[in-house]
This record gives structure tokens, sequence and C-alpha cells, in this order.
């Protein structure tokens, strides 16, 4: 009976301490989790909630190749002749007329150059066209202005007309093209070994443009041009006689196939 009095009392003075705490009292804190004792972290969750599905690896772009850097154009260019006798042509290449010949280490001046083959503009009086193969330059003849076709121009014949081309056509990566003939008299000529006409292609060979001039006798001929290039293939035909030259006719380029 003692002891039931007691627990009544003790439970009496609970609630009135309970009842008449102040309002607003926080509730203590619930204790955050702590590492075990020995401080390993807890491992990770390895459970999959959602069917896995796998994230494709992205392949990085493709890095920008850098444009080469341009080389800065120059007016001249000081050059030595290599050769022990080199010609010096009215036009860029082997088949046009004789101008005069460059002993071995005579030195001249380039002013200029084609875009698409290896034949530089000499300087003078009587400017003419020589091969860079056979001239030692210095400084990058690449820096040198491309004159030709446009300011470095041909002379005109006095005496003949110019062809007209016929006909251009392809198979496949051959290109085969005919004009009318113009006969030129022998006191015309500036030798045997002259070439009646002059066929300047510029060309599409392994992915690169070039400039090809051809010399023939015959009124066809035929060549290779290929795809691949950004820049459309061209060319145009000459007649050449010892005082120049008659023309151009332009060829009709026939299409890619």
């Amino acid at each position: 009976m003692h002891s039931n009095r007691i627990l009544i009392l003790s439970v009496f003075i609970v609630s009135t301490l309970i009842s008449c705490a102040p309002a607003g009292t926080p509730t203590p804190p619930t204790p955050l989790q702590t590492a075990g004792p020995t401080g390993t972290p807890a491992p990770s969750d390895t459970s999959t909630p959602f069917p896995s599905t796998a994230i494709p690896t992205l392949t990085p772009a493709p890095t920008e190749t850098a444009a080469p850097t341009a080389i800065p154009t120059v007016e001249s260019l000081k050059a030595r002749v290599t050769a022990d006798l080199l010609s010096c042509r009215y036009g860029p290449g082997a088949y046009y007329l004789f101008l005069y010949g460059l002993r071995k280490d005579a030195n001249i001046k380039l002013i200029g150059r084609t875009d698409g083959n290896n034949w530089v503009y000499v300087d003078g009086r009587n400017k003419c066209w020589l091969n860079a193969n056979y001239v030692e330059t210095a400084g990058d003849k690449s820096s040198l202005p491309v004159v030709y076709p446009g300011i470095a121009k041909l002379p005109q014949s006095p005496s003949y007309p110019p062809t007209t081309v016929r006909s251009a056509t392809r198979n496949k990566n051959q290109v085969t093209v005919e004009w009318t003939d113009v006969y030129v008299s022998p006191g015309h000529r500036e030798d045997e070994n002259m070439q009646t006409y002059i066929i300047e292609v510029w060309r599409c060979e392994a992915g690169k443009m070039i400039f090809d001039p051809l010399g023939t006798n015959d009124t066809t001929i035929t060549f290779i041009d290929e795809p691949g290039c950004s820049q459309p293939s061209h060319g145009r035909i000459f007649v050449q006689e010892k005082h120049g030259f008659a023309g151009p006719a332009e060829i009709p380029w026939p299409p890619l196939q």
C-alpha cells in the first residue's frame, strides 16, 4: 500500500512538471550517425534500383587542323643560274617560243611565278620565263606574286587567226580535245622543232591543281584530269608562230563522269 502511494505521487510530480514547461522549448536534436571507430567510410551502395543503361562513350570531335601560315608576298627575289645554258622563254613552259639563253652563274631578278608549275618570271628589258629547277634563289620562290595568267601576257601574232575547238570529250579520267588546223608557213616557224599549238590546261591530279602547258603539231591531244580538286579544271589553245601567239580558243571542259 505504501509503495502504491509513492508511485502515484511520482506520476503526479512528473505530469505537473511537463505541464508547467515553457512553450516553444525545442525538442532535443537527434544525434547524427558517426563513422565507426576505425574511421573506414561506409561501403558504397552497389545496388541498382532500375535497369542499368550503358552510357555510350563520346568520341571527341577531331581537332581542327590549323591552316598553313600564308607566306608573305615579296616584289622580287635575287637568283643565280645553275645550269650551263638555260633557255628563257616567252611563256612558262618548255614549248613556248625561245627568247634568249642565260649562262651558268648569271645573276638575275625574279618578279613572278605561275600557280601550278615550277616556272618563274625574270625581270629585265626583255622579260621571260625559265624553269626554277635550274636556278638558286635567295628566298622562297612561292613568295613571288602569281603573274600568269593575268599580268604577264604572251605577244599576239600579227599574221594568224586563232583555232576553233571542235570537241572536248572525256573517258573516265582521260580528256581528249580536238580543234581545227591553222597552217603556219615554214617561214613563220621558229625552227623545225617548234610546236604549232600550245594547249594550256589547268587539270587535277592526285588532288592537286596542275598548270600543264602542252605542245603539239597535231590537232588533237589527250591528257589526264581527275576528280578531287576544289577548283574546276579548264584550258585553252594558242596558235604559235615565231612572231607571237594567236588566240586563245577556250576549251569547253567536259564534266566529270
